[in-house]
């Protein structure tokens, strides 16, 4: 029988072209599963890390939009537009800070790795041999705050994560009452209460009653001293503080917690008499009784009065806190984080405190720039042993000049989630309020003898 070829209904040509769009169709499949596993082996973009950075530039910007000098450290990087901002405000010596930044720390920093905070931590802290004081200080906090900044900005985190993470959903923050008289104190601290605020400071006047009193002391009568120079009646002072706590203990009740400042300005002895009458007001605490002359009175104080005290605020090195915290001689770590080395060293401090159950109540005054309170709230977010936290309400000026100030709202600071610290500066807005040399510390009993803070 005579073979048609056509026996499976295909042609022999019609069954090579098949044949071969087989083989393409495998070799296609092939070459798919091979790039499917070369994706597969590629390093995603979490695991690749960053690219190593330089220090390119230190400068530091001046600005005193209300009235308190305020200076910022900006530390520029090889990586265009990246930079980050540092709080290194002294304000009553800013001058000098401002040329050890621009003379000392930007020789020392530039082209070293930004990354390596803690080393250059480290390094700044015995550069200048002798520890260093409240100039160098504050001019290394700057560096070491704009270095977290810059972290945070690259690893696309506000600075709390990088320290660990949120432990409280806000910041608790105390407000500040003040009054000529305890009756005016009491009707500003209720206030700041019917604003949500659960914890006020109480104080009549300035630090130690100055400005209310009337009495010409003697030193101003025989022209000792300067015009400017403040007197400050202690004796008054020993008075009236248990007549403010009582006066407001009756117009604000039980509920809300009452803090005061002694700010070193009596005797040792009487500041430890004074804190024992204010037991039956039960205070949050009583801040600064001692200067840091005076440490080795906290022994007899906590032996005498079981009022919790708040210490720190004048201490230049992170060594100051040691033997006291191990001590448990205070209750609360007052740090200002522009003089005692930046996040760095505050966090040394604080984690010190963890160990002992001593709480953090971080110094916020005017004379702390934004940036500053912004790594004030970032540590306050991410530490256990968080206390309370002082604050501060910027004006407008300010905030042109900031941007990216932290928010109250019941009596809590709120920071936004940007990226670093979350806080920028207006270089030009900046540039319109030049900062001064003049700073009034100078207090006086009666005959004139100065009075230490």
């Amino acid at each position: 029988m005579k073979k048609t070829g056509k026996a499976s209904g295909l042609s022999r040509r019609e069954a090579m072209k098949i044949i071969s769009a087989g083989s393409a169709a495998g070799l296609l499949g092939i070459n798919s599963g091979l790039g499917h596993l070369a994706r597969e082996k590629e390093t995603p973009q979490w695991a690749k890390g960053l690219p190593p950075l330089k220090i390119t530039n230190v400068k530091a910007i001046a600005t005193a939009p209300e009235g308190s000098n305020l200076v910022v450290v900006k530390v520029e990087t090889s990586e265009p537009g990246l930079y980050g901002l540092g709080c290194a405000t002294f304000t009553q010596r800013a001058f000098a800070v401002i040329e050890t930044i621009e003379k000392y720390m930007k020789d020392f920093c530039v082209g070293k790795d930004v990354d390596n905070i803690e080393d250059m931590w480290q390094s700044a802290f015995v550069s200048s041999y002798w520890r260093n004081g409240p100039v160098l200080n504050n001019a290394i906090s700057g560096i070491d705050m704009a270095l977290w900044d810059i972290k945070g900005k690259r690893a696309n985190m506000p600075v709390y994560q990088l320290l660990g993470g949120k432990c409280r959903v806000a910041v608790d923050c105390y407000a500040h009452a003040g009054g000529s008289t305890p009756e005016a104190v009491a009707e500003s601290a209720q206030r700041f209460i019917e604003q949500g605020f659960r914890h006020v400071r109480i104080q009549l006047g300035g630090y130690g009653g100055v400005g209310t009193t009337d009495k010409q002391p003697d030193f101003k009568a025989a022209g000792f001293g300067r015009e400017s120079d403040q007197y400050m009646d202690q004796q008054k002072y020993l008075k009236t503080v248990p007549v403010l706590f009582e006066t407001v203990r009756k117009k604000c009740g039980e509920d809300v917690e009452l803090l005061h400042d002694i700010h070193e300005r009596v005797e040792p002895i009487d500041a430890i008499n004074l804190i024992k009458s204010l037991e039956s007001y039960r205070p949050y605490f009583i801040e600064d009784p001692f200067s840091p002359e005076n440490m080795k009175w906290f022994r007899i104080l906590r032996n005498t009065t079981t009022v919790p005290v708040a210490m720190g605020e004048l201490f230049n090195n992170i060594n100051e806190f040691r033997d006291y915290m191990v001590e448990q001689l205070f209750d609360f770590i007052r740090i200002h984080i522009s003089q005692i080395g930046g996040i760095t060293a505050a966090m040394k401090v604080a984690r010190l405190g963890e160990w002992f159950n001593i709480r953090t109540a971080w110094h916020g005054p005017g004379d702390v720039s934004p940036v500053g309170h912004a790594a004030n709230a970032h540590i306050d977010l991410a530490v256990w042993n968080f206390g309370i936290q002082e604050s501060h309400f910027w004006n407008e000026r300010a905030q042109a000049v900031f941007q990216g100030c932290q928010t109250y709202k019941n009596g809590y600071m709120y920071i936004n989630e940007a990226p670093g610290l979350g806080v920028d500066i207006n270089e030009k807005e900046a540039a319109k309020y030049p900062i001064g040399t003049r700073s009034n510390w100078t207090v006086r009993k009666g005959d004139g003898t100065i009075i230490r803070p």
